[in-house]
């Protein structure tokens, strides 16, 4: 699948097919990537039952005859083993949250942006080839052994491994998942105007549950941080979208937050996640003062407010979810907030990646043999000196 995987592309306006072709034209000389088209869904359920082993469809939600909310119905009725994503405009939230309540792995917004349709490409069909290599295995698995890994799977597949950097910062996130996954995650994104959003987060239970609930939380946050990257209206627009029809009652708590690196003005909104430490160049570290704003998918219609801090040079913030703070060992003692400011307290002046990898070094000298509860996962931003 890595090469010549084939991609159908569902749009009726007439210049996406040749824009496509024009951009992705190394991708299809090289046979990475065969593409096909249809303008509407009736066109392409005609070319999946032609082909029979297209990878991914990529569908534009409004058009005629068959739209692309409908034209997932009948992928899922199919039991087609492909990706779907979606491609539409910012402003028709409604329906890219139905067409993910409806089995769309992923969505982008018009106008493309070819960087985020690249990524967006290659995480589908990791996804997918992981999705294919556990379903091959699954007769030798019990059931739950089976969604364990498939969630595993999801989790990582999902998570950035290139992060940005510049003269004056470094971020650096990293997760090691737990023996039953969970739903943890981090998003870092450098925005248009040179700021940096990033957000950690982890969603309530664990499981398959849990990480579907996790792709769906952190695809939302991506999406509506390109209508307004403000801390306290991306949470408050996430959380009305995972509270509408949340039947299973789960939530997410995030800290979500806006970097400037010219300044070192750091905006942020918390929902109910626990707050980060504002580590000093010293050494020395203390929580990072949040708001009190509840969990994502709780309660509708909820404000989330705003706070703000400047970082001087050397300074960090180092976010972390409760696998850090709550891992305990042998003697069922809690790691705990002190003990992870004391690993900036015995290094101080760690760089992004160094912060993490020191924490969770610490953390296995302490758990030692025991087995971990849930996932741990580290976020580490640092102005430089």
């Amino acid at each position: 699948m890595a090469d010549n995987a084939k991609i159908l592309v569902v749009d009726d306006e007439p210049d996406v097919e040749p824009l496509v072709l024009m951009r992705m034209r190394r991708e299809i000389s090289s046979g990475q990537y065969q593409f096909l088209f249809a303008h509407n869904g009736v066109e392409a359920l005609e070319v999946l039952k032609r082909e029979g082993d297209v990878d991914i469809v990529m569908s534009d939600i409004n058009m005629p005859q068959m739209d692309g909310l409908t034209l997932l119905e009948r992928i899922a009725e199919a039991g087609l083993d492909l990706r779907s994503v979606i491609i539409s405009a910012y402003g028709d939230m409604k329906n890219i949250r139905t067409a993910m309540n409806r089995g769309a792995f992923d969505f982008i917004v018009k106008p493309i942006d070819f960087d985020d349709f690249r990524a967006t490409i290659s995480r589908a069909l990791q996804q997918l080839r992981q999705w294919r290599e556990a379903l091959v295995s699954r007769d030798k698995l019990v059931v739950i052994e089976n969604e364990l890994h498939v969630a595993n799977n999801i989790q990582q597949s999902i998570l950035p491994t290139d992060f940005p950097q510049g003269d004056g910062f470094q971020i650096h996130g990293g997760m090691e998942p737990a023996r039953d996954v969970g739903g943890d995650f981090f998003y870092v994104e450098q925005l248009d105007n040179g700021h940096i959003a990033l957000a950690i987060a982890d969603v309530s239970g664990k499981g398959v549950p849990a990480a579907l609930f996790m792709v769906l939380s952190r695809s939302l946050i991506k999406s509506v941080l390109r209508g307004d990257p403000a801390p306290g209206k991306v949470l408050g627009l996430t959380n009305a979208l995972l509270q509408e029809d949340n039947d299973s009652a789960m939530f997410v708590t995030v800290f979500y937050a806006v970097y400037d690196p010219d300044s070192g003005k750091l905006v942020y909104a918390n929902g109910g996640h626990n707050p980060p430490l504002h580590v000093r160049p010293d050494g020395a570290a203390e929580l990072l003062q949040t708001t009190d704003g509840v969990a994502l998918g709780v309660i509708a219609d909820y404000a989330y407010a705003e706070q703000e801090i400047q970082l001087q040079p050397g300074d960090s913030v180092f976010c972390y979810t409760d696998g850090v703070t709550e891992s305990v060992n042998s003697q069922d003692e809690e790691f705990g907030v002190d003990r992870t400011c004391q690993v900036f307290r015995a290094t101080p002046g760690m760089d992004a990646q160094t912060a993490n990898s020191a924490t969770l070094e610490a953390l296995k000298a302490f758990t030692g043999d025991a087995p971990p509860f849930d996932d741990i996962t580290c976020l580490t931003l640092h102005r430089n000196l």
